[in-house]
């Protein structure tokens, strides 16, 4: 059975989701980032413990990646924030094909990554 993780900003929370759930439905065993909400409670916490928070997340993902068969990056309209860029970055490191949803990423050291720009579940699927 093929593995994907997926990378992608928090703003996007909704359509990761939808992603995710459309390829777990045809069978692939999906690894998603955690897209905590809660801006609130997040400013009320002490420095060293977002910290540890940050880090731990950070591992996290890594091991995702490094779990998977297949790298996709949600950025939507081209958006990739600091964490999908390391974590893009360390998929690369590990030679895992990288696949993402829009090519209109103006970072040129962060697109030529992409093995291939991947609009839907079902393109993802022929890939794998």
């Amino acid at each position: 059975m093929r593995t994907v993780v997926i990378c992608g900003s928090r703003r996007f929370k909704p359509g990761i989701r939808k992603f995710a759930a459309d390829l777990r439905e045809a069978g692939v065993v999906v690894f998603e980032p955690y897209l905590h909400s809660g801006q609130e409670e997040w400013e009320h916490l002490s420095q060293d413990y977002k910290n540890f928070v940050a880090l731990g997340l950070t591992h996290d993902h890594f091991y995702k990646i490094k779990m998977a068969d297949v790298v996709f990056l949600y950025n939507e309209d081209g958006y990739s924030g600091n964490s999908s860029t390391l974590e893009l970055g360390y998929a690369m490191a590990l030679g895992k094909p990288i696949y993402a949803l829009s090519d209109k990423d103006d970072e040129l050291c962060r697109r030529v990554l992409f093995r291939d720009i991947v609009k839907e579940p079902k393109d993802l699927l022929k890939k794998l």
